[in-house]
């Protein structure tokens, strides 16, 4: 008799493999969590400085958005050659590198006079940055299978709106406290004390990330080894090794960018415009602003972590994401059209729900039939198009508020884009991403 057939192996099997997959949770999301807090905080602190910066440097709104979305043309530009540096030298060098340089260019935004030099620092900054988000969905495809990887890209993911219910409040009383302090302005001080952090943790990194499985000390033996079987069977089926020119020419990757573009025109539409859409409000005092800007993003961690959870249980992707994708459509329509401060916001934490929950759950639609080097590169090629909606978004958002003073038709283009997006998830085969 083996010991699969033993009375209570079954069982013991399924503890042993739960109690596993928590250990690997426990060290590594967390962390992984705490890094994207500081690089979502550095990414989107712009929005806060708006509130003192436009009016100390005479940035117009349309300098401010083109300032903004400069960010991912650096980001499009290196994303790719990023990504598979980071595969071929390891997920502990090239973080800890990605990490020292955003922060030493974050704190360089306290040098900032002039409009060319606000554009320089925020490419210089998606420069920086470049591989991180995608890095991190790749290095959990190397300790995570497909039918676990929805609920916990979720959790890591909702780092986005933690780091809005901590870093809004925290901006706005840095700008408040530190305003004038040593002659200096509040936003000034606001982005220096804001990169300590990713300097300081890009240090942790390196001692602390394990590259692969077989690196880890802190798992035994067996562990490893139920770790690797099933990394190994999910991988059987999937679309491994491949051409740099081969993923280019697959046309679901690019079906996939095409997705991922219309969710983060959503996504970036609200977190850069979020303070001054609640200053719009009638919303008073940095430190208010940021308090209320908060409660969107209370709203999302609760309905993205759920979400997760609800597809990976049922082993469904496609409306897990549609859903919430025309969750959010409608939370802007309803917040371009009301007069009152309370539906709108009200509809803006809708709209926050809904797009910062499509976020985390689409990557486990590529992640469903691409892995290995092929994934490095598809996740790059996805991430860094689908970011140029970061740079669409606010500076087209900018531009019509210019135009139309009015943030109307902005909140009207963003509902547009994600309903299309979802259309695009609807027609995307439900045999190719239910894993």
């Amino acid at each position: 008799m083996t010991d699969a057939t033993l009375p209570g192996a079954t069982a013991a099997t399924a503890d042993f493999e739960a109690r596993t997959y928590k250990k690997v949770f426990m060290r590594i999301v967390p962390f992984l969590m705490l890094l994207y807090v500081i690089a979502y905080l550095d990414r989107v602190n712009v929005g806060f400085a708006k509130l003192q910066m436009s009016g100390d440097l005479g940035f117009s709104e349309t300098v401010f958005g083109l300032g903004a979305g400069l960010f991912f043309i650096g980001y499009f530009l290196f994303e790719v050659p990023s990504n598979i540096l980071l595969h071929k030298l390891g997920a502990r060098v090239w973080i800890a590198r990605i990490m020292v340089t955003w922060g030493l260019v974050s704190a360089a935004f306290w040098f900032v006079e002039t409009p060319v030099q606000f554009y320089v620092l925020r490419f210089l900054l998606g420069l920086a940055e470049a591989g991180f988000y995608p890095g991190i969905i790749l290095y959990i495809t190397y300790w995570f299978p497909s039918h676990r990887r929805a609920r916990i890209i979720a959790v890591f993911m909702a780092a986005i709106p933690i780091s809005g219910i901590f870093g809004n409040p925290l901006s706005g009383w840095i700008m408040d406290a530190f305003n004038g302090v040593a002659g200096h302005q509040g936003w000034q001080w606001m982005f220096v004390i804001e990169a300590i952090p990713a300097v300081l943790l890009g240090a942790v990194v390196y001692f602390y990330l394990d590259d692969r499985i077989s690196d880890a000390k802190w798992l035994t033996s067996d562990e490893k080894a139920l770790l690797q079987r099933e990394i190994a069977a999910d991988q059987k089926g999937k679309v491994q090794e491949a051409s740099l020119g081969s993923v280019f020419r697959d046309a679901r990757i690019w079906g996939m960018a095409f997705i991922y573009f219309c969710i983060v025109m959503g996504q970036y539409g609200l977190t850069f415009w979020l303070p001054t859409l609640v200053k719009g409000a009638g919303i008073q005092g940095n430190l208010m602003i940021g308090a209320v800007s908060a409660i969107p993003f209370l709203c999302a961690v609760v309905v993205m972590i759920l979400c997760g959870r609800s597809a990976d249980r049922m082993r469904e992707r496609r409306w897990h994401l549609i859903i919430p994708a025309l969750i959010a459509s409608a939370g802007f329509v309803v917040s371009a059209t009301t007069g009152s401060p309370l539906i709108g916001i009200i509809a803006l934490s809708a709209a926050a729900a809904g797009v910062l929950t499509c976020s985390p759950l689409f990557w486990s639609l590529p992640t469903a039939f691409i892995s290995g080097a092929a994934a490095a590169s598809g996740i790059a090629i996805i991430n860094s198009v689908g970011n140029l909606a970061g740079f669409v978004s606010p500076y087209a958002i900018g531009a019509l508020r210019d135009a139309t003073q009015s943030t109307a038709a902005g909140m009207y283009m963003l509902a547009g884009s994600l309903a299309l997006g979802a259309l695009a998830i609807y027609l995307t085969p439900a045999k190719l991403v239910n894993r």
